[in-house]
């Protein structure tokens, strides 16, 4: 059975900070209702038993954004994926604090910061939600992944040095209005100076890694350079031969179930 605390109760508050991953859910009053998965490392925090907060990193859009400064509802759900089984909702308003801001810095300190961060997510919570979560598959964490950290890692060391387009251009062309035209980004794109942050997990990696998010173009090329290696190992002509005495095998036994019939 589902239960309802005004605030979050302490066992309750220790078991949020256990999860790898949360859902983030928003609606424009008249446009898109918005559902993010978010995960990493240290980017939840928990304040007191009311407030909440979320360090809100890059992304190809700006939905939670718009639609707080719109009209501030937002709600969090953690599940587990493993014994036992729990699923919680937090129900509150949001505020958004750009990167940029004293708030942004008030909660994230340069040295803090993770590559691509663009604003500060705080929740204060009018209801939270417990249920049994029954129906939710069994998942088992593997680990976080870098991809997102070592893409803004590079945008912000392009930018940086100079050399290219880096992550303020990035936020100006996709995180400035929603997908309903309500706006995003506001102050973060506008600041100046080097951006400063811990850094990609390991160094930035060389490769793998597409120009902007959403392009598979890293992992494609790893695909090619892969068959390419194959290539260099395996003979043309035995393949042919294999594949030719596999395709000689199924036809005799169509054949065979043909005349049996």
């Amino acid at each position: 059975m589902g239960s309802f605390y005004d605030e979050m109760p302490e066992w309750l508050m220790a078991w949020l900070l256990k999860q790898h991953m949360f859902f983030v859910a928003t609606a424009a009053r008249d446009g898109h209702v918005n559902v993010s998965p978010k995960g990493l490392q240290d980017t939840f925090h928990v304040v007191d038993s009311k407030t909440v907060w979320y360090e809100d990193l890059s992304g190809s859009g700006v939905e939670t954004i718009s639609h707080l400064r719109e009209n501030g509802r937002i709600t969090i759900m953690l599940t587990a994926f493993d014994k036992p089984p729990r699923i919680a909702r937090l129900f509150g308003t949001g505020t958004v604090y750009e990167y940029g801001t004293p708030e942004y810095e008030h909660y994230i300190p340069a040295e803090k910061r993770k590559p691509g961060s663009r604003s500060v997510i705080l929740i204060k919570i009018h209801k939270v939600g417990s249920s049994c979560g029954y129906s939710v598959p069994f998942y088992e964490f593997q680990s976080h992944r870098n991809v997102l950290e070592d893409w803004a890692a590079r945008k912000e060391q392009i930018e940086n040095d100079g050399s290219g387009k880096g992550v303020r251009d990035y936020w100006r062309e996709k995180n400035v209005k929603s997908i309903d035209g309500l706006p995003g980004l506001q102050v973060a794109h506008e600041t100046t100076g080097k951006l400063v942050s811990i850094g990609a997990p390991g160094g930035l990696r060389k490769g793998g890694i597409g120009e902007s998010l959403g392009d598979e173009g890293g992992v494609a090329q790893k695909a090619k350079q892969g068959l390419s290696a194959l290539r260099q190992y395996v003979d043309p002509q035995l393949a042919l031969g294999v594949l030719t005495g596999v395709f000689a095998t199924l036809a005799c036994a169509c054949i065979g179930e043909w005349r049996s019939g």
